[in-house]
């Protein structure tokens, strides 16, 4: 069977390779679209844990956690709290970096404990208002060093040393100090957030319910999923993958089943002929049925290959690899082939029906 089905789709090459095509943009689409979706699951759990910390404190109903605006007093209400150990207070610059307009700038006390938690690979922690730490992300792609001038909002700034942290926009960004963060922005006595780290034996979840309370107009972000609903972007991207997987099962199966049919048509001699010899109607429809099968098969693989790399490449043409980078994963992998598979089934059914209803005498009739 195997052997037949294989002979039949490259009989027809052409055909095959056009429909596999078809299915493979779909597939593609969709495996993009899920590594997108881990990849901001990993963004945001960054984002929750900046500095080592446990939870993070943003105004409440903003469209994006980083256009959060909180008074920087806040820092003072929590950190005099007995569930909160230390908190610091983060103000981001987004599009601060001309050379790199996906870097984010982080405006943070220089005694604070995010600063403190980031490991210099070079040089030394800024002591100036003027003085800057680099990301060894941010450093590579623009070819930092220690001594070096970056240009945040168009004043410049002396490389101090360069960091690691192993959070993604962390390491692609540049940390100074808060004070010269709400001099550029023009924000003085504002942040963007407060990050906490909890005293031991305090939970996450009663804290953040008991800050709430004590901070009206403020959320506490305490996972990634949290991270991710407090903006639109995972749900725009949630609702995308779900209309993309109907389409493509949609225009799919209907494309498979053309090309059955199609086939079909031009091979009633030889079904004919299959079941004079013994075939039966079931078995020439599985055979139908696994050609189907086999093109999605064909056009989900080539899906699945070139949704893996068009999405890292999107992600470095459009500049946005500091906020989220592709996560491939294999249950993603595992959906697109599903999509794949099922596609082939849902093509192949009619023109397996149409099979089982021709008779032998008719077919070999047609010329």
């Amino acid at each position: 069977m195997v052997a037949i089905i294989t002979t039949n789709l490259l009989r027809r090459s052409g055909r095959t390779l056009f429909t596999a095509s078809g299915i493979a943009v779909g597939v593609a689409t969709i495996v993009a679209l899920l590594s997108f979706t881990q990849g901001l699951k990993e963004t945001a759990a960054g984002l929750v844990h900046l500095g080592g910390s446990d939870l993070g404190v943003f105004q409440a109903n903003v469209s994006d956690p980083t256009v959060s605006v909180l008074p920087d007093s806040t820092v003072a209400g929590l950190a005099g709290r007995r569930e909160v150990a230390r908190a610091t207070p983060l103000l981001l610059i987004v599009e601060g970096i001309g050379s790199d307009p996906a870097a984010i700038v982080f405006g943070a006390e220089p005694r604070g404990f995010f600063t403190r938690s980031l490991v210099l690979v070079q040089g030394s922690a800024h002591t100036t208002p003027h003085g800057v730490l680099v990301g060894d992300r941010l450093a590579a792609q623009a070819h930092l060093r220690s001594g070096d001038v970056l240009s945040i909002r168009g004043h410049p700034f002396a490389v101090a040393g360069v960091y690691h942290s192993g959070i993604l926009f962390e390491d692609a960004g540049a940390v100074i100090s808060l004070a010269a963060a709400q001099q550029l922005t023009g924000r003085p006595g504002e942040v963007t957030d407060v990050v906490v780290q909890l005293a031991p034996g305090a939970r996450a979840s009663v804290a953040s319910r008991s800050i709430v309370r004590a901070f009206p107009g403020t959320q506490v972000i305490t996972d990634p999923q949290q991270a991710l609903r407090a903006g639109a972007n995972s749900t725009l991207i949630a609702k995308a993958i779900l209309v993309i997987v109907v389409i493509a099962l949609i225009v799919g199966a209907i494309s498979v089943a053309n090309t059955m049919a199609m086939s079909i048509v031009e091979r009633q001699a030889e079904i004919g002929l299959l079941s004079t010899v013994g075939w039966s109607p079931l078995r020439v429809a599985s055979l139908i049925l696994g050609e189907g099968v086999a093109v999605s098969m064909l056009g989900a693989a080539l899906g699945l290959l070139v949704g893996v790399i068009g999405a890292g490449l999107l992600v470095g043409a459009l500049g946005v690899s500091a906020y989220v980078s592709p996560s491939v994963t294999a249950w993603g992998l595992g959906q697109g082939l599903l999509v794949g598979v099922a596609i082939g089934v849902l093509g192949g059914i009619y023109p397996a029906w149409r099979v089982t209803r021709m008779t032998p005498l008719r077919s070999l009739s047609i010329r």
